[in-house]
């Protein structure tokens, strides 16, 4: 430890010889100015040394490679040029700082301007991976869903609507910022909604700084969505058509309204998929209630219509020159109505066969509310306070009928006077959920090269639960007592987080945060008052990272961030819905938190990426897990803690340009992960090898045309007992820019060979629940049938760019923990 300490100091403190300009840019109205072009130029011929972009926050800062006489010229789109002085860089003064920089709006009237730049569509940070959704011709004809399935490191099994990063489950998804907070499933179904044209990039993150909640084991996956910038009226509108298996359809309008003090905005997006899958198996396994050893042929065809409503309002308003207010209201309604038709072969040893056949008819209703406000008000000359006060309400309703019928290979129905066998079976579920949030942040510059962020939140919760499984027997119905249950939770959740950025050199940026969090979980059975979980929980999570040029385009990156995954709390409620006449899914009221620690080593050299992560995750929840009911009549279906993980993954990200027009991009993710559980009937420990592989193609065509191929491979993984096969796809694209700011139409094929589909197998690793081994095969919409889809973008409105906003909201860091 005492060596890794003084490499790291000698690490920090070497500087080869070099000279750097920084500076800030702002706006007349004092609003930073992200992207615009930083140039410096030769005093003597203006031949050019060196090139930048200023980041988010209007700053820039440039290593020059030598000493001289040069000029410094910054310029952006709607702004009048700046240009300064011709200034000398010497070995005694080698760092100019120009301090702050205004540029003024340029007010002339321009004809059609055709600007054509992009960038590259993977982008490194010290904190993770950046994708650049523009940058790929399939983003407007496809789902935002899509386009995260394509990104590196990321595996989505829409079987059982999960969403992995690096190979991980336990992922936070944020939307603009804000963790959404809704289930698994439900993130799946919004996201599988939203047009991936509404988004600027996704981000990647698996090392997360302080000013993240530490929620997220396996890092933080958040979706940036595109805002306007420009002044006066102003928006976007969308309408795409597509089909599969069914018929595919959605539209998007947003609108904004900026003045100079107030700006205004909305939006509404709808989306109707009417889809299919198919699953096929068999097992073979010990049930004592069916008469022993039986083995099990079994299909599943369902057909969901999942139909999404969303809509924003909002306003923001600058007071004055130090202090800005506003407020926003987001709805969201989600629902799935679906048919699934069951049906099972039992062959009970030596020669007794049932045949069970079942017609499940369900419907999922989510639908949520978030009203937010916020104040941010300078303090001082360089601080900065921020405050937000939120409130969120979620419903979820989900309510099951299931017509089933038992026959023998006569044709003779048995067990219709049986609780388990009943010809009719009806579940209900529901949940309503209310939310409270305040939240504080302040950040201040404490010297020329040290910045200081804080910040303190506070988080209540109330949720109520309801689950029932009935069966009708001789016309009555009757609740079965092992699988019902009404249960209310409360959750209170403190947190403080400080966070210090110094630059010790030009070159060299170390960043140390650390953030305590303390919660108390209390769930108790609504009829009986019996305290089902009362946990408590007081965590410190630091974080630690050192960045380091070591040429103009390289850098490295070193990183430390200990994370937590809480049970949500769909998880730890034990709702109940049907499966079969044997098995039903349930939550688990037992579940812990998963604790992460994550050391990450990388470099970057322009658009190439390679690194190195080393995590631990003690109590790792895997979902779907078998275990038997207590009076060993049925099986649950539910999620249960593991002891330990560890993941050593590598990455890899590779562009190549092979023409002008022409480009690649290639990743990979992979490592060596081993982990151990104890909950099924024999402990496991098991460790292989798992990977993922991504590449895209672009070639632009003649008359503003692009075409792109993509494609990616996961291969075999496992979720504790679970093993799942190793699948992939292509898709295509192909993108025509109209003339005269027409707009752009884009079509989108989605599994372009009908390859994806997903083989999960149970009993190949330890003994299940009644001795259980199967296999099954989930066969998607695309399998069947590739789908196409059309779609038509255009904006319209004011050209000119100005600066708006960005706001947070202090609820969006618990949205994420409603998860089934």
């Amino acid at each position: 430890m005492k060596r890794f300490v003084v490499y790291l100091l000698l690490f920090i403190s070497y500087q080869p010889a070099f000279s750097q300009l920084s500076g800030h840019l702002r706006t007349s109205a004092g609003q930073p100015i992200p992207f615009a072009n930083v140039l410096v130029v030769q005093s003597v011929d203006s031949l050019l040394v060196k090139a930048t972009l200023t980041d988010e926050t209007g700053r820039y800062q440039l290593a020059i490679p030598d000493t001289g006489t040069y000029i410094l010229r910054l310029s952006s789109l709607g702004y009048q040029s700046w240009r300064s002085p011709a200034f000398e860089l010497t070995p005694a003064e080698p760092r100019k700082e120009f301090g702050e920089q205004i540029l003024r709006e340029d007010t002339q009237q321009l004809g059609e301007v055709v600007i054509r730049a992009q960038k590259p569509l993977y982008q490194q940070t010290s904190e993770g991976t950046v994708v650049n959704v523009e940058s790929s011709v399939l983003s407007k004809g496809s789902s935002v869903l899509q386009v995260l399935e394509r990104s590196p490191g990321v595996a989505i099994d829409y079987r059982n609507n999960t969403i992995t990063l690096n190979g991980k489950s336990g992922i936070t998804v944020l939307l603009n910022g804000k963790l959404m907070r809704m289930s698994v499933e439900q993130i799946v179904a919004l996201l599988n909604g939203l047009s991936a044209n509404e988004v600027e990039k996704i981000e990647l993150l698996a090392t997360p700084g302080a000013r993240y909640d530490a929620e997220g084991s396996a890092g933080v996956i958040n979706i940036v969505l595109k805002t306007s910038t420009k002044p006066g009226t102003n928006g976007t509108y969308s309408l795409t058509g597509g089909y599969g298996v069914g018929e595919k359809g959605a539209g998007s309008v947003s609108l904004a309204h900026n003045l100079k003090m107030v700006n205004l905005y909305g939006s509404y997006s709808f989306s109707h998929d009417r889809g299919y899958s198919f699953l096929d198996g068999n097992s073979i396994q010990t049930m004592p209630l069916l008469g022993g050893l039986l083995s099990i042929l079994f299909s599943n065809q369902a057909h969901p219509v999942q139909t999404n409503h969303n809509a924003r309002i909002g306003i923001d308003a600058r007071l004055n020159a130090k202090t800005t207010v506003g407020g926003s209201l987001l709805y969201a309604n989600l629902s799935t109505a679906s048919t699934t038709l069951n049906d099972r072969e039992f062959t009970i040893k030596p020669d007794s066969v049932l045949f069970f056949s079942s017609t499940i008819n369900g419907t999922n209703r989510w639908k949520n509310l978030l009203a937010s406000t916020y104040l941010e008000k300078q303090v001082g000359k360089l601080g900065k306070l921020t405050a937000t006060l939120d409130y969120l309400h979620y419903t979820n309703d989900s309510p099951t009928e299931a017509q089933n019928v038992l026959s023998t290979k006569d044709g003779a129905e048995v067990g219709t006077g049986s609780v388990l066998f009943a010809p009719r079976q009806r579940g209900t579920a529901q949940t309503t959920i209310q939310v409270g949030v305040a939240k504080l942040e302040y950040t201040r510059p404490l010297s020329k090269n040290v910045t200081l962020e804080m910040g303190g939140k506070e988080v209540y919760t109330s949720d109520a639960s309801l689950s029932d499984l009935m069966s009708l027997v001789n016309g009555i119905w009757i609740s079965r007592s092992t699988t019902s249950n009404a249960i209310k939770m409360q959750e209170h959740i403190s947190a403080a987080y400080a966070s210090i950025q110094a630059q010790f050199t030009p070159r060299t940026t170390l960043t140390v945060g650390a953030r305590y969090e303390y919660s108390r979980t209390h769930m108790v059975e609504s009829t009986t008052q019996a305290t089902l979980v009362d946990r408590r929980l007081s965590q410190l999570f630091p974080s630690v990272l050192v960045s380091r040029k070591v040429e103009n385009d390289a850098e490295l990156q070193l990183a430390y961030t200990k994370r937590i995954s809480r049970p949500s709390y769909n998880e730890l409620a034990s709702f109940v819905t049907y499966n079969d006449p044997v098995s039903v899914l349930s939550g688990n009221p037992l579940l812990r938190p998963t604790l992460t620690n994550t050391l990450k080593l990388g470099y970057s050299y322009r658009s190439y990426a390679l690194s190195v992560l080393l995590s631990r995750d003690d109590y790792p929840i895997n979902r779907y897990q078998l275990t038997e009911s207590p009076t060993g009549d049925f099986m649950y279906i539910s999620p249960q803690n593991g002891l330990y993980q560890t993941n050593l993954t590598f990455q890899a990200t590779v562009p190549v340009n092979v023409t002008n027009g022409w480009s690649m991009n290639y990743g990979f993710v992979g490592g060596w992960r081993h982990y151990q559980e104890n909950f099924s009937k024999q402990p496991l420990e098991n460790s292989y090898f798992g990977y993922s592989l991504n590449f895209s193609q672009s070639v632009k065509l003649p008359k503003n045309m692009d075409l792109e191929l993509s494609g990616w491979y996961n291969a075999a993984s496992y979720d504790g007992t679970i093993k799942t096969d190793g699948f992939g796809t292509l898709n295509l694209g192909l993108k025509k820019v109209l003339k005269k700011n027409k707009g752009i139409i884009q079509l989108a094929v989605t599994d372009l060979l009908r390859t994806i589909q997903y083989s999960n197998r149970y009993g190949t690793l330890t003994q299940e629940s009644f001795s259980g081994e199967s296999q099954s095969t989930f066969h998607p919409e695309s399998q069947r049938a590739s789908i196409a889809k059309l779609t038509y973008f255009r904006s319209f409105g004011s050209t000119k760019s100005t600066q708006a906003r960005k706001s947070d909201d202090g609820s969006s860091d618990e949205r994420i923990r409603v998860r089934n």
